[in-house]
């Protein structure tokens, strides 16, 4: 399962996602601006107040890491 704690401006957010969409991967989507939960979710997983968080089967992945990204994907 793969999270996303995005910010409605945030442009690393808008090329994790689309990253995300163009290699065939679904994601739960949690914009921290609307939700006050999913913030302190986050805030909880990863330590961080900035977004990108990307939470891949439990691995956290700060900001948007395309490497790390493909690494826990298996993306060639």
């Amino acid at each position: 399962m793969i999270k996303i704690y995005t910010t409605t401006y945030c442009p690393f957010c808008r090329m994790a996602k689309e990253f995300l969409k163009d290699h065939g991967f679904e994601f739960e989507e949690i914009n921290v601006e609307e939700s006050e939960e999913g913030f302190r979710e986050m805030v909880e997983k990863s330590g961080q107040f900035g977004v990108p968080v990307i939470d891949i089967d439990g691995n956290i992945i700060i900001g948007f890491d395309r490497k790390k990204i493909k690494e826990l994907l298996n993306i060639k």
